[in-house]
Formats: structure tokens, sequence, C-alpha cells
């Protein structure tokens, strides 16, 4: 079946390669494959053709270090730099998502995450929120949750992000405290070290200035982005 159509997992398989691999090859134009809507396709003809010319020249080189090369953008991770405030703009905050169900939550802040133009695959990713989810919910105290990716790399966007929304009502997601969900963080970064400096401050923030609250607040995606700045530089003030 030479014409067989593959999504991004079955060409991965086919190729003996890591589903990011495969997928930094595509967006980057070296692999053969279609774009229907958020999706990718491959055509199995296509990648024989292209493993029998190209992967034998692969082998040896690590395809991460490759392909990350003038990919990672750095950001200034300093004790003293608003990393948030750097990350996010008022049209990646939503005010008011109809959320209902932990699934709808994923779907709509993906929706938010398509505005920053910074992601590649929206369905690769709230394949990789859901993922993250079933293996321990990131609801925390006080109704916030802290989703994220269950890998952190350069080939699911083009630059780290933070986007921001609340549901119109509290929705069940697990948190430790028993409380409903009503604001979420959604942090997509490039690496580990990026995203673990963006959670740590998050967290700084929602117990040291009342971020969280601030953010039930605002009426605007506009307001939302204020909080996240006042807050921050009001926190970096007092280190």
């Amino acid at each position: 079946m030479p014409h067989r159509s593959m999504n991004l997992k079955e060409a991965a398989a086919f190729l003996h390669l890591p589903e990011s691999d495969v997928r930094a090859l595509a967006m980057h134009g070296e692999l053969p494959c279609e774009h229907q809507g958020e999706r990718l396709n491959f055509r199995r003809g296509e990648l024989k053709v292209w493993s029998s010319q190209r992967i034998l020249g692969l082998q040896g080189k690590h395809l991460h270090d490759y392909h990350s090369r003038g990919v990672l953008k750095p950001h200034d991770l300093s004790d003293h730099s608003a990393i948030l405030s750097e990350l996010t703009r008022p049209e990646f905050m939503e005010p008011i998502m109809p959320a209902k169900t932990r699934a709808s939550v994923l779907r709509q802040i993906v929706r938010v995450a398509e505005r920053t133009g910074f992601l590649y695959d929206p369905a690769d990713l709230v394949a990789e929120l859901a993922e993250r989810e079933e293996l321990c919910s990131t609801g925390v105290e006080g109704g916030v949750a802290l989703l994220h990716p269950r890998h952190h790399d350069p080939y699911m966007v083009e630059d780290s992000f933070l986007c921001v929304g609340r549901s119109v009502q509290p929705v069940p997601f697990g948190a430790s405290d028993g409380r409903r969900t009503d604001v979420f963080f959604m942090i997509c970064c490039q690496n580990d070290r990026i995203h673990l400096h963006v959670l740590s401050r998050i967290c700084l923030l929602c117990h040291s200035t009342g971020l969280a609250q601030a953010l039930r607040e605002a009426d605007t995606a506009e307001e939302m982005h204020a909080a996240v700045v006042k807050c921050e530089k009001d926190a970096l003030a007092r280190i």
C-alpha cells in the first residue's frame, strides 16, 4: 500500500524516530507531508523514499541538536527578570471560557494558544495536555491549574509563551483541596529550564501577590494582562 496515509504517530513508528523529531523535520520542510487543518499527514511511499535517501546520513548525529540550532529562543531567567510579562500579551488571555469539563478546558485553552502564532500543531498540544493530566492533575489549591504539556522542546512551539484563561464557572479539575478550578495558566516552553522558571514564578505570584484573585476580578483580556504585569513587578520589587 504505497499511498497509504499515516498520522504523526504512525509515521514516527515507520521511521523508527521520536514523534518530536518527525514533527520538526516536517515543519522545517525536510520531510514530505500534507497539512490537513491542524494535522500532519504522511504518505507511506514518500516516507520510504525519504528514509532511504536521508536517514542513513542522519545516523550518529542527534536530531534534537541538529534541528534546534537557531530554533531555541533565549530568555532571561535571572531572578529579577520579568519572565511572565515577557512571555505573554493581552491576546494570550481569555476572560470568558465556557468550559464545563476538563476536556473542554484543554480544547479552549489551546484555541487561545493558537493566537500566539507560535504553536505548530494545536491537536498535538491538546493530546499532550491530556496525557499530562492523566498522569496527575495540574490543579492546585486556590482554584488554579498550571496546565502544561508532558514534554518541553523546540519542536512544539516557535517560542515559549504563557496563556491564561478564566472559565465562566469553576470546573472539577482534581485539585488536592477539593475546590473547583476557574483560573487556568497554560505554560508552553521550549525546554525544561524555561518551564521550571515560569512555573515557579507563577506559584510565587499566586501565593505572595494574590494574582489569581486579580485575574478573577479582571473584566477583559487587557485587564488580565495588566494584572500579571503588575503582580510580577510587585513581587520582583521585594526580591
